[in-house]
């Protein structure tokens, strides 16, 4: 099960509040996955359909909750491609329709059949009711994707109205929602880990804001791990090609005009270097007596390094 699948579960199980929360829910549900059938003769029917149990399950709840009306439940076997199944819920009196569309302001009283895409703000006045609706929203249309491969949170919506609505109420939250047109359709996304925990928390999931918050901790930890091993390992590969180098300028010094004829401290270092060859220049520094610092080792091996240029030079080998 995906974590997208895992998350509306979570959200489908919690406790339906007061009777506010439940109108703004299943008012944002009906916008973002409903489907509203006119049968001629100023009937209508209202039709939800989901592949998810636990959400046709809260649907129908709801409805029964503050409605208390008969609700047709439907299952359909998908064959193709061996999909999940289908659960079709349908109000199918037309006054029970009506009543519903109108008391979530899908419908307006005095306009009946003109169909209101923007978000009902007599709803969402509430903070409450704000969080239901944006829970509503994301069952009936949200995603979000695996955390352990990228943050992303969406809802889809077919309307711009609506879309531009739900982005202000997220937004009243603190966070910053953007809308892009994908297709036809408006998307709604968060894309922080940060911002999509506030969200989870915003609607109740809690359970996936924690599992969400374990796999940031662990993600982070790793890349500061491989930051660190990373820059542990430029770190080596600049000693190691350090010391290859002093110990090159060395061997040809020793070669041409044999050390011993340096002076005395560049000897006590060379020599060194060549015995001590994958030592730190702290650490050969702590070897000579009296002990240099850093800087100072590194000194006597620039000398070294300009006395055996010196020489390729005038040998005519640079």
């Amino acid at each position: 099960m995906s974590f997208s699948s895992k998350t509306k579960n979570e959200l489908s199980r919690l406790e339906i509040e007061n009777y506010c929360c439940a109108i703004a829910e299943i008012s944002a549900l009906i916008r973002m996955s409903g489907t509203i059938q006119f049968n001629g003769m100023g009937n209508i029917s209202l039709k939800f359909v989901t592949e998810n149990a636990a959400i046709a399950r809260r649907i129908f709840l709801i409805l029964k909750k503050i409605y208390d009306m008969k609700i047709e439940v439907m299952v359909r076997r998908n064959k193709q491609l061996k999909k999940n199944n289908s659960y079709l819920m349908i109000v199918d009196d037309s006054e029970d329709a009506k009543k519903i569309l109108t008391e979530t302001e899908v419908f307006n009283e005095d306009e009946p059949f003109k169909f209101n895409t923007e978000v009902p703000q007599n709803l969402v006045n509430n903070r409450c009711c704000k969080r239901a609706y944006i829970r509503g929203a994301f069952l009936g249309g949200g995603s979000i994707s695996d955390p352990e491969k990228t943050y992303h949170l969406e809802f889809v919506n077919h309307s711009e109205e609506h879309s531009k609505g739900l982005c202000d109420i997220i937004n009243s939250f603190g966070l910053n929602a953007k809308i892009v047109l994908r297709k036809d359709n408006y998307i709604v996304y968060l894309k922080e880990g940060e911002q999509i925990v506030d969200i989870l928390n915003i609607i109740g999931a809690h359970n996936a804001l924690l599992k969400l918050e374990d796999i940031r901790v662990l993600k982070d930890v790793r890349n500061n791990i491989n930051r660190i091993v990373n820059c542990e390992t430029a770190n080596l590969s600049k000693t190691i090609n350090a010391s290859i180098r002093q110990i090159n300028n060395i061997e040809y010094i020793d070669k041409h005009i044999g050390i011993n004829n340096l002076p005395e401290n560049l000897i006590e270092i060379a020599k060194l270097r060549l015995d001590h060859r994958e030592a730190s220049l702290k650490e050969l520094g702590k070897m000579l007596n009296p002990p240099i610092g850093k800087s100072g080792v590194n000194h006597r091996l620039r000398k070294l390094e300009e006395i055996a240029e010196d020489l390729k030079m005038k040998r005519g080998e640079v």
